[in-house]
């Protein structure tokens, strides 16, 4: 699931509204009244119209014929679309993110990392060091921090050698990323190295128990890094 690109008139026409309508300047029910935001945005009626289909496909808007275009109730947005995360980031609502994306990975890595000591092949481990090789040589690069760490995630729950865990990133890493580029830009956040190495060398022992308690140490010191920065916020 990849982010809308926001380079050029159409993308960032997306990127504007979509951002308007998380952060809820447009609520549930409102028309859109195209042409007026068409005119205001300096864009014409067509780049409205297909900007306003990509916004459709993330659950944000719908149009009937006599009603127009509105904005729909927040349970019919997709959620987990990168660019709706990103939306809710910005607008102010990262709290409530990072805290619901907590909650999901307590349920998921623990038992995924378990599942990877007992199932991991060489190609995992080499996936995993891989990772972790690129997170200790990020050196204050947030960007390369972020990317480094969701490939981790995503490399430990290949791990496990079942398909559909494996696909979970698809609900986990859109939110994880967002979530890294917080805490690795955040000064006063810890080096995540240590705790993802205890990780893996759980799992390259195949000692089960260890990497689910490695993992669950991991969480812990991930819901620190949040604290520090709804510290920072407040």
């Amino acid at each position: 699931m990849a982010a809308y690109s926001a380079r050029g008139v159409h993308g960032q026409v997306v990127h504007q509204l979509g951002a308007r309508i998380v952060g809820g300047e447009f609520t549930e029910g409102d028309t859109l009244d195209v042409r007026a935001l068409g005119e205001q945005l300096d864009v014409s009626i067509t780049v409205m119209r297909e900007s306003l289909k990509v916004l459709a496909g993330k659950g944000l808007i719908d149009a009937r014929q006599k009603r127009g275009t509105f904005v729909r109730a927040r349970s019919a947005w997709n959620l987990l679309d990168p660019d709706v995360i990103h939306w809710r980031v910005v607008s102010g609502d990262s709290e409530q993110l990072l805290r619901d994306l907590a909650d999901v990975r307590s349920i998921v890595e623990p038992a995924a990392a378990r599942r990877a000591a007992l199932r991991r092949t060489e190609s995992d481990l080499a996936a995993l060091d891989a990772a972790l090789a690129a997170m200790a040589g990020a050196h204050g690069d947030s960007a390369a921090a972020t990317e480094a760490d969701t490939a981790f995630h995503r490399a430990l729950l290949a791990a496990t050698g079942n398909e559909l865990l494996g696909r979970l990133d698809l609900l986990l890493e859109p939110g994880l990323r967002e979530r890294d580029r917080l805490v690795h830009a955040h000064p006063a956040a810890g080096d995540p190295v240590p705790s993802h190495r205890a990780v893996l060398d759980a799992v390259r022992d195949r000692d089960a128990a260890r990497a689910e308690l490695a993992m669950l140490e991991l969480l812990a010191k991930s819901a620190e890094d949040q604290d520090l920065l709804a510290a920072g916020e407040s």
